[in-house]
């Protein structure tokens, strides 16, 4: 990666009583060099500031280079956030798995939808999912000398034939000498494998999740765990594909046999180790796990028991924040994926125990996407505007915001909050996590602010 491809690291957001707020760095600048090092990214800058004496190269939003010096304790931190992770460019994803919802959408839309990562950066910083298909030599260096672990890997299957028919790359059948690079480095990962019917499914998961355990053993396994993901379709996916999407008795099949495997696994390795998926369950119309099953929620960031985790501290919250009654009566359209509809209903009901306040469960399908069974994520403005349009919504609209583009007011589908509100004549509260929901429900409604076009404050 040459230099000249590293932009400065542009500063958003200066934390209060920190160091960069004595010194008096403001939103706009940006930091060029630390030590005379230019960092590519996050990792860089963490590793770099770690000194105690620092010289910073500032570029100001006016243009002006500055140098200032700075004497700190080992582990204090400046204060600093930023606009992007990554300080140089993305590293791109050269797969073309056939399942990948980048290439299931439809064209047309924001620029960002398109992205395709497979960077071992973002993997460490936030749990995203890399193929380690596309690292140059230099990267592996680097994940190595600086210790980058655990790193998440999309792994799928580990014959080699059936991971290069999944990814179409060739270098794809190397994942099971590129998992013993981890166990001899005592690096880690964590895995998942999104199952194809008719293609890495049956022996082959098994064989795949027998793999990944071989490498689940010692005080520092490297591969932590595994989680068993259904494949998820859209009608915008390419028409000469050969997937089938996952049915209610593919489903239950996939549940049972990893049932059989993780007990097998708690024997050898004293953990469940492979995890389902919430939406296996969902599909195939049977209970959650208990909240025991999960241990520490080691694939959370899979929907592994993300549905248990909220239930349960939802009741937590609410059995210390519902009061008896409200002084103004007020009614609410909680909206949500139809996949969630049966565990949300005790929800609702406890909320609604709360005389005064009514809320109603709007369980919705995504005919945007072409599925029947559809988590709350993935749901559009156009499912929610086909959905509700013409029905009694009462005060406001909940939102999940995790339907939202992230800081923004945008779907997926590129349709805004504002023009949603505005279509259906009522306010929307975009709500994040369970104590906002809660309080959100309880915050008297000013009947003077809640016009249908806006986006109101949460």
């Amino acid at each position: 990666m040459s230099e000249a491809s590293i932009r400065p690291a542009l500063i958003t957001k200066i934390l209060p009583d920190s160091i960069a707020a004595e010194i008096g760095f403001e939103p706009g600048d940006a930091i060029v060099a630390i030590n005379g090092q230019r960092p590519r990214d996050l990792i860089d800058y963490q590793f770099l500031c770690a000194d105690e004496v620092l010289e910073l190269e500032v570029l100001d939003a006016a243009g002006k280079n500055h140098f200032i010096e700075i004497e700190k304790d080992y582990d204090d931190n400046l204060g600093l956030e930023f606009e992007a992770a990554l300080f140089d460019n993305l590293i791109q994803c050269n797969n073309r798995c056939p399942f990948c919802f980048i290439d299931q959408q439809p064209p047309g839309k924001r620029n960002s939808l398109y992205l395709k990562d497979d960077d071992y950066r973002l993997s460490f910083l936030y749990g995203s999912y890399l193929t380690l298909t596309n690292l140059t030599q230099r990267e592996w260096d680097r994940i190595e000398q600086m210790r980058l672990s655990p790193l998440f890997v999309s792994v799928h299957a580990t014959e080699p034939e059936i991971r290069r028919r999944l990814l179409k790359n060739h270098r794809a059948g190397q994942i099971l000498e590129q998992l013993q690079w981890f166990c001899d480095r005592r690096l880690q990962i964590h895995a998942q494998v999104v199952v194809c019917p008719s293609i890495n499914d049956g022996v082959h998961l098994e064989r795949t999740l027998l793999d990944l355990a071989s490498f689940g053993d010692g005080d520092i396994p490297a591969v932590v765990s595994a989680a068993v993901v259904p494949v998820g379709l859209t009608r915008f996916r390419p028409t000469e594909d050969e997937l089938i999407p996952v049915s209610q008795e593919k489903a239950k099949e996939v549940i049972q046999q990893v049932q059989k495997l993780q007990e097998q696994f708690r024997q050898q390795l004293g953990s469940t180790f492979a995890w389902l998926a919430d939406e296996w369950f969902l599909i195939a119309g049977e209970e959650l796990p208990p909240e025991s099953h999960y241990e520490d929620y080691p694939q959370i960031g899979n929907g592994v028991g993300s549905i248990r985790q909220f239930l349960t501290q939802f009741q937590d919250i609410a059995s210390q924040k519902l009061p008896t009654h409200l002084e103004t009566p007020q009614q609410f359209t909680w909206v949500v994926g139809n996949a969630v509809e049966k565990a949300f209903q005790p929800l609702v009901q406890q909320l609604n125990e709360v005389e005064g306040l009514d809320v109603n469960l709007a369980p919705l399908r995504s005919d945007y996407w072409g599925q029947e069974i559809t988590v709350t994520g993935l749901l559009t403005g156009q499912d929610l505007l086909s959905g509700l349009q013409g029905k009694d919504l009462g005060d406001a609209i909940l939102l999940p915001s995790l339907m939202l583009k992230h800081g923004d007011t945008c779907f997926l589908d590129d349709m805004t909050v504002e023009e949603l509100a505005s279509q259906l004549k009522v306010p929307i509260l975009p709500v994040n996590g369970i104590e906002e929901l809660i309080e959100t429900c309880l915050q008297p409604m000013s009947r003077e602010k809640a016009k249908p076009t806006q986006l109101m404050p949460h």
